[in-house]
C-alpha cells in the first residue's frame, strides 16, 4: 500500500537570497545563494513526506519542457514516484522568488500546466492504493471540480484512504471554488487569509467553526504565520505557538506543516500530536531557503517536538 498520494500543483522554484534592491540596466548584485527547488502545494509536500519516510506518489501535470525534465529528476532523486505526473503540451509552472534579507518573499510566478489538470489524468486505482490522499491546490487545479473525479476520490475513501488538503492562492473567487471538494476532504489546511476568505469570518476561529458545522470535517487546521497554528475539531480548538527559531524563508512552510501532519496521522498521532509534528517540520524548513530546506528526516521533527516538549 502506497502511503501517501499527493495530488495537485507542481511548481519549479528558482529562490536567491538577499535581494534587497534589483540591478538596474545591465549591473548585477552579488547574492548568496541561489536554489531551485520542487514546490508547490502537491510536489513540495511530495518531496518533504519522502525526505520524512512515506512512499509518496505524485499526481498532477507538467509541462514537457526542460523545467518538467528537472521537476521530475528532483522529485526522483528525493523518492517521489511520479510516474503518474502527466507530461503537456505547455510550460511547466515556475516561480521565481528574490528574498529579502528580512525573510519577505515577492514572487514571479507562471501557472502553466497546473492549470490544465483534469480528472482523466488520475490514477484511481493509486488513489484507492493510498493511506492517505494530499489534495495540494484545488483551487488552482480547479479543472478537477468534476464528478469523475469525485467518484474516485469518493472510491479511495470507501477503501480507507485518508483526504487532506490545503490551498495555495488567495483569490476569493479560486477558493469560494475550492469548497466543492471539502465534502470528500477529513483534514483541511488553510492558512488564516483563506479560511476568512472562504467564511466571510471575523476571526479564524469563527472560520474554523463555520467549515467543521458545514462539511463536517474531522478538523480544521489554521495556519496563522509567526501566530502559530489553531487546531480545530468538533471537540475544541488549541492554538499551537510557533517553534523559537531564526527565520530565514518561509517559502514552503505550509507544505511542509502538511507533511509534518500528515507524516504524524501515518505513525497513528493524535490530531493535535500530528499538528506539532507539522510545526516542527515548518520550523525546521523556515530556517533555510526554498520549500524543503532543513528537513533531514523523521527523526529530526521528532526530535525538535520532543525538545519543545521537555520542561
Amino acid at each position: 500500500m502506497t502511503s501517501v498520494v499527493t495530488l495537485g500543483v507542481h511548481i519549479v522554484d528558482v529562490l536567491t537570497l538577499p535581494v534587497d534592491t534589483l540591478p538596474t540596466g545591465q549591473d548585477t548584485v552579488l547574492v548568496d545563494q541561489i536554489r531551485l527547488t520542487a514546490a508547490g502545494s502537491a510536489a513540495g509536500t511530495a518531496v518533504d513526506l519522502a525526505k520524512l519516510g512515506a512512499d509518496v506518489v505524485s499526481m498532477g501535470a507538467v509541462g514537457d519542457d526542460e523545467l518538467g525534465d528537472f521537476l521530475i529528476m528532483l522529485m526522483t532523486r528525493h523518492g517521489v514516484d511520479v510516474s503518474r505526473l502527466a507530461r503537456l503540451a505547455d510550460q511547466t509552472s515556475a516561480s521565481i522568488l528574490p528574498i529579502t534579507s528580512r525573510g519577505t518573499r515577492p514572487s514571479l510566478h507562471v501557472p502553466g500546466a497546473n492549470l490544465s489538470v483534469v480528472a482523466e489524468h488520475v490514477d484511481g486505482d493509486a488513489l484507492a492504493a493510498a493511506q492517505v490522499i494530499h489534495l495540494g491546490g484545488p483551487d488552482v487545479t480547479w479543472a478537477l471540480n468534476d464528478p469523475a473525479f469525485f467518484a474516485k476520490l469518493s472510491a479511495a475513501r470507501d477503501a480507507g484512504a485518508v483526504v487532506t488538503m490545503d490551498l495555495l492562492s488567495n483569490l476569493p473567487d479560486l477558493l469560494k471554488g475550492a469548497a466543492a471538494f471539502l465534502p470528500y476532504v477529513d483534514f483541511f489546511l488553510p492558512n488564516e487569509e483563506q479560511a476568512l476568505a472562504m467564511t466571510d469570518a471575523a476571526t479564524p476561529a469563527e472560520a474554523a467553526a463555520s467549515l467543521l458545522a458545514e462539511h463536517g470535517l474531522k478538523a480544521v487546521l489554521v495556519t496563522l504565520g509567526g501566530e502559530g497554528s489553531l487546531v480545530a475539531t468538533p471537540e475544541g480548538s488549541t492554538v499551537l505557538p510557533v517553534l523559537p527559531v531564526e527565520v530565514v524563508d518561509t517559502t514552503g512552510c505550509g507544505d511542509a506543516y502538511c507533511a509534518g501532519f500528515i507524516s504524524g496521522l501515518l505513525h497513528d498521532q493524535d490530531v493535535l500530536t500530528a499538528a506539532r509534528w507539522g510545526t516542527a517540520a515548518a520550523s525546521l524548513v523556515a530556517q533555510g531557503l526554498g520549500s524543503d530546506a532543513g528537513i533531514v528526516d523523521l527523526a529530526g521533527v521528532r526530535a525538535l517536538v520532543q525538545s519543545e516538549e521537555r520542561p
